[in-house]
């Protein structure tokens, strides 16, 4: 008998009032319920904010679980960059900031896991912002990448001020999806053994921009919660049990048992990646031993172009489609590109965690 499978969706990229965000905790999670959201993780820079995790919400069908973590970058660095997000580490590891390995370790130690925060990004000049790509790549045993960050990708289109006000006033016509140069990142990680996972975020701030006499919240948080997010999936449900249930959320997101979903164009809530073997089954994030071929299917909420890539080449391709099949005979990491049409063009809609085919 086939097992049930949970879905979640949650944002995993947001500031609050305690480092560079305009909102508290309990304001984050309001915007939260009225994105639909079902957890989220506020992630300040520097600090871990205690005392704030829990259920929000006033009735169970509006509700939603927040968890704190933390974005951890060495402000005295010259060359900036390297920002950390650190999940699930029951205590502090700012202190080691300086180091990024000693990071990585120390949240281990403590239970918890690192994924490397806007990897690839690029400058706005006009404005005087960076980009805080990661450049440190002399680490180990980090989990995963931060595929696509909606503002990260934002910056990269105000090339001057009438464009900034362009791309603020209609975001939809600009986001499109991951860098290409962090797809071909995670693709050579991949490629060179490392189970590489991502997540997506919103690294959401809610400032307050101004040009002129104009002044504008540009992003609010339930804006961009309704945007790229972080899909989990689960063979149990959530119960409500607020310790339970973040046990699930980290479980999924160390382990990759996710997906990237961009939600403006259409609800990415239902896609499915998963693999059958002989006598053995796996989801996004885990591993099949290879046998006599393993049988690979995914399934989109609605027609789109699917696409199933391995060692950065597209094997199948169906480009108005719902579901495809596919049978592996080689090993590798096995992932899946959605893209949807959207505003006149096509747009990044779903990036799968990996399938591992292992001998």
């Amino acid at each position: 008998m086939q097992k049930s499978i949970y879905e979640y969706v949650g944002n995993m990229h947001i500031h609050s009032v305690y480092s560079d965000g305009e909102l508290t905790h309990a304001e984050i999670a309001e915007a939260a319920i009225k994105a639909g959201l079902d957890f989220v993780i506020v992630t300040d820079h520097n600090v871990l904010v205690e005392g704030m995790e829990g259920y929000y919400g006033d009735r169970p069908d509006r509700r939603v679980l927040l968890l704190v973590s933390e974005e951890i970058h060495d402000p005295r660095r010259t060359q900036r960059g390297n920002h950390m997000l650190v999940y699930g580490a029951e205590g502090e590891v700012a202190a080691y900031a300086p180091n990024p390995q000693r990071i990585i370790d120390e949240a281990k130690e403590r239970g918890g896991f690192c994924f490397l925060a806007h990897p690839i990004e690029r400058a706005a000049p006009p404005f005087d912002d960076y980009a805080y790509s990661w450049q440190n790549w002399d680490i180990e045993n980090y989990t995963g990448l931060e595929l696509w960050n909606y503002m990260s990708e934002f910056k990269s289109y105000l090339t001057g001020k009438l464009a900034a006000v362009r791309a603020a006033f209609n975001p939809d016509k600009y986001i499109s999806g991951p860098y290409p140069e962090a797809l071909e990142l995670w693709d050579n990680l991949l490629i060179s053994g490392k189970r590489t996972r991502i997540i997506g975020g919103a690294d959401a701030h809610g400032t307050t921009y101004s040009m002129g006499p104009f002044k504008r919240v540009v992003f609010p948080y339930d804006f961009l919660f309704q945007c790229v997010n972080t899909h989990i999936v689960s063979d149990e449900p959530m119960t409500g049990d607020f310790q339970h249930d973040k046990m699930l959320v980290l479980r999924a997101i160390r382990e990759g048992a996710s997906y990237v979903g961009y939600s403006k164009p259409a609800s990415a809530r239902g896609f499915r990646f998963s693999a059958q073997g002989h006598q053995a089954a796996a989801i996004m994030g885990g591993r099949i031993r290879l046998g006599h071929g393993v049988t690979l299917q995914f399934v989109t909420p609605q027609v789109a172009d699917m696409r199933l890539v391995k060692d950065g080449k597209v094997l199948a391709q169906e480009v108005e489609g719902t579901h495809r099949t596919y049978i592996a005979s080689q090993t590798g990491a096995y992932r899946v590109e959605v893209y949807i049409n959207y505003k006149g063009k096509p747009r990044g809609w779903i990036f799968s965690n990996p399938i591992f085919v292992v001998d």
